[in-house]
């Protein structure tokens, strides 16, 4: 069998799962294969799939299959969770190979095995025991200015609903020396924005016992030169004390946007889902970091539907969305996962009233995302270009405000510019560049 030549990618689910794709695809390139659009002809294609909703699993297995269909032909790799879920019976979608959440820096070698041997391969690794942090690495990302840098893998956590640490496995750390290099790296390749993302984020350093911490992690990209901004992936509001808001206010590249999982804002929904902590502790840790970033965004998710759900803990949720006055809400329809203790509760509701609502709390998230950002309108803010626009460009603040701006001399990939806002926009603001000299 010839050996393929081209190879195409497509990514479901989460940030984590964007950069283990990436990094395959650099394998994939440093190995000679050109890299082509997933909409066209491929000899390969890669599919990294997501199991954390039932929604995820349709739209992975719905994917493989039309690939096959259509291009029967081609070699068709599958990877991510729901493949370390599913592993062999996986088979009959005509993967030629299909991998977990472990040995894609092996993707190469071992299509290229399959291939010689002629044989379908499934090299599913499980993830009991002692578990390796994989080393991965990227050197470029789609986006011009922004970077996503991994730096944490697995969970901990036995939340009743959650699929993620059987596919995932436990917590493991990027050792600090391999982020900072990493992100001199990015730097170096023009990415003047990292977000520092993983599993469970929260969870940095508790594996390795050393005292290591996310803050060791921030601060050392806070090191990097030519790094301008930080931002922080999901983080768990039981990591946030006085100290933890305290030192990264004491970074200047931190961006005040903080993505806080909720859930609920009912404390008999979060103990039914084994969360970590409840609505006062919540709500005490954007009280402290509001303390130490007093015009910071905080964005979440919501799952909503939960088994059990009354309508008196769907208004609790609700109460808790308003008190907070969150910059964007993610809301998820309660999906029951197999192998989970949520799928079986008693007292599922409907799919119905599930969908009604979450439909009713993204209403109440755009109010509020819309409040937050109304309250910006005639602010002069740093705006971080991206992409150029009919009206001009977009780009984003530091609380990660979409801002729209005209066309300046100056304006191109990640400059950035000062923004007097005077208008809000369907997704964020408005503004005239104040001057037109890319700031320090």
């Amino acid at each position: 069998m010839n050996k393929p030549k081209t190879v195409a990618f497509h990514t479901l689910g989460c940030k984590v799962n964007q950069y283990d794709t990436q990094a395959m695809l650099e394998l994939f390139r440093a190995a000679g294969y050109e890299v082509v659009p997933f909409s066209g002809p491929a000899d390969v294609y890669v599919l990294n799939t997501c199991t954390v909703t039932g929604s995820g699993d349709k739209k992975s297995m719905q994917l493989a299959r039309r690939l096959r269909r259509e291009h029967p032909d081609s070699q068709l790799i599958l990877c991510g969770c729901l493949a370390q879920r599913k592993g062999d019976a996986l088979l009959e979608a005509g993967a030629r190979l299909i991998l977990g959440t472990q040995r894609r820096s092996e993707v190469v070698t071992l299509l290229e095995e399959a291939l010689r041997e002629n044989v379908q391969l499934c090299r599913v690794e499980p993830l009991t025991g002692p578990v390796p942090f994989e080393r991965l690495a990227v050197t470029d990302q789609e986006e011009h200015t922004r970077a996503t840098l991994k730096i944490q893998e697995g969970c901990n956590n036995r939340c009743t609903y959650c699929i993620i640490p059987s596919v995932r496995g436990p917590i493991r750390s990027r050792p600090l020396p391999e982020v900072a290099e990493e992100a001199a790296r990015l730097a170096r390749a023009g990415f003047t924005e990292l977000v520092l993302t993983g599993i469970h984020l929260s969870s940095y350093g508790r594996d390795v016992k050393d005292g290591v911490t996310l803050l060791d992690a921030v601060e050392a990209v806070q090191n990097v030169p030519n790094v301008r901004r930080i931002r922080l992936g999901s983080l768990e509001p039981t990591v946030v004390t006085p100290n933890f808001a305290r030192r990264l206010a004491g970074m200047d590249k931190v961006c005040p946007q903080f993505h806080l999982a909720l859930q609920s804002g009912s404390d008999g929904v979060l103990r039914r889902m084994a969360r970590q902590y409840n609505t006062s502790q919540y709500l005490r840790a954007v009280e402290t970091l509001r303390a130490a970033f007093p015009r910071a965004a905080f964005t979440t998710d919501v799952l909503t539907g939960f088994p059990g759900e009354t309508e008196a803990e769907y208004e609790e949720t609700r109460a808790m969305i308003r008190r907070v006055g969150f910059a964007k809400i993610h809301v998820f329809p309660y999906s029951p996962r197999e192998g989970t203790k949520a799928a079986a509760m008693p007292e599922q509701l409907t799919p119905a009233l599930k969908e009604a609502r979450a439909r009713a709390l993204i209403a109440l998230g755009n109010e509020t995302a819309l409040a937050y950002r109304r309250g910006w309108l005639g602010q002069t803010v740093q705006v971080l270009l991206e992409t150029p626009t009919p009206e001009g460009w977009n780009g984003f603040t530091p609380e990660y405000i979409q801002v729209t701006v005209p066309d300046c001399p100056a304006c191109r990939p990640g400059a950035m510019v000062a923004v007097q806002l005077t208008a809000l926009t369907p997704e964020g603001l408005r503004g005239n560049i104040v001057t037109e000299a890319v700031l320090p």
